[in-house]
């Protein structure tokens, strides 16, 4: 009869194998998943432009692959090493400022786009610096942040990503956004859908949203006089007069309107003041936005609100324009501009 040591031994090796068996099934369910959330969706895969958009995954991905290191090594002694070699360099001001892997990230998509396009145009922002991008033609053209959310990034914060959008006849068509910290990818191309991580998303299948009810983003950017403050913290004390679930504001513009085409806010703004955005901050989810259902457009002027505050149908959103607002559904963009202008009585 076994004695009660051979007894524990065989116990201790019998879990030990449940273990390894598990770890090994967890280990090919997880490259499973990551397979599938890296593919192009069969349904984007048929369009006229799978072949930039194929392109655009394979330098998503490698771009937010050089960002993984310092993510992951922030705020520990390796990355004490790593957050010396950033190489910050500051542009208009001390808040605006790009590290060497948004330069790095930036080069290598050029690089890339000059092998496989070289007949496209390309508009990136670090190449752009401080001046004014390169007005839209119709050429085709690529448009580039190669990290969005610089500061974020910077900080070890994981709400950064790798920016990549083509525009055909002078508007976005195709949208590619990747976040290495959280490993999701999002992708659209206009009139196939939005997806993220290969399933279908959508910002909200609630016909009436109401701004009570609402998770709202803001970001106050680069803006510190004391004009812009006053008017960037008071359009927020209107909506919270107003009343709303909860505000938020998460550093990275990119990733803020994803997270409206997929339900996890309800509506985003910008450019109050100073703080607008720039081409490269919306191209690629201006699309994403749009496939998911949702109605972006400039906050400020009459180019997609009529004098009554309705947007106006079928108007499209400037990708240049120095403000926006983008929300789940039409009706919550009307009512949270209404009181973010203060327009309401």
């Amino acid at each position: 009869m076994p004695s009660s040591t051979s007894q524990v031994s065989l116990a201790i090796a019998t879990a030990s194998a449940a273990v390894s068996i598990g770890s090994l099934v967890w280990v090919m369910s997880t490259r499973r998943r990551d397979s599938r959330r890296f593919q192009v969706p069969a349904e984007l895969a048929k369009s006229k432009y799978a072949k930039e958009l194929q392109l655009a995954v394979q330098m998503a991905l490698q771009a937010g692959q050089n960002m993984v290191n310092h993510l992951d090594s922030r705020g520990t002694k390796a990355g004490e090493v790593t957050t010396s070699e950033l190489g910050i360099s500051v542009k208009g001001n001390a808040a605006d400022f790009a590290t060497a892997i948004d330069l790095e990230n930036e080069i290598a998509v050029l690089e890339r786009l000059e092998k496989e396009f070289s007949s496209h145009s390309v508009i990136g922002e670090e190449s752009t610096g401080t001046g004014s991008p390169d007005p839209l033609t119709s050429d085709p053209t690529w448009i580039v942040d190669p990290i969005d959310g610089t500061t974020n990034f910077a900080a070890g914060l994981p709400l950064t990503c790798v920016s990549i959008g083509f525009c055909d006849g002078e508007e976005p068509v195709l949208g590619c956004v990747y976040s290495p910290a959280t490993r999701e990818l999002y992708l659209a191309v206009k009139g196939m859908g939005a997806y993220r991580n290969g399933y279908r998303i959508r910002g909200t299948t609630e016909k009436k949203k109401r701004l009570l009810d609402s998770v709202v983003c803001f970001e106050f950017g680069y803006a510190r006089s004391e004009e812009a403050v006053d008017l960037m913290v008071g359009a927020v004390k209107r909506i919270l007069m107003n009343g709303c679930r909860t505000t938020r504001c998460l550093g990275s513009g990119v990733l803020d309107l994803c997270y409206v085409a997929s339900g996890r806010l309800d509506v985003v703004y910008c450019g109050i003041s100073d703080e607008g955005w720039k081409p490269w901050d919306y191209c690629a989810a201006t699309v994403i936005c749009n496939e998911a259902s949702c109605t972006i457009a400039a906050l400020q002027g009459n180019s997609n609100f009529d004098e009554k505050g309705n947007w106006i149908r079928h108007s499209k959103f400037d990708i240049y324009a120095n403000s926006m607002i983008c929300a789940v559904t039409r009706g919550l963009a009307e009512e949270t501009r209404r009181i973010i202008l203060g327009l309401e009585k």
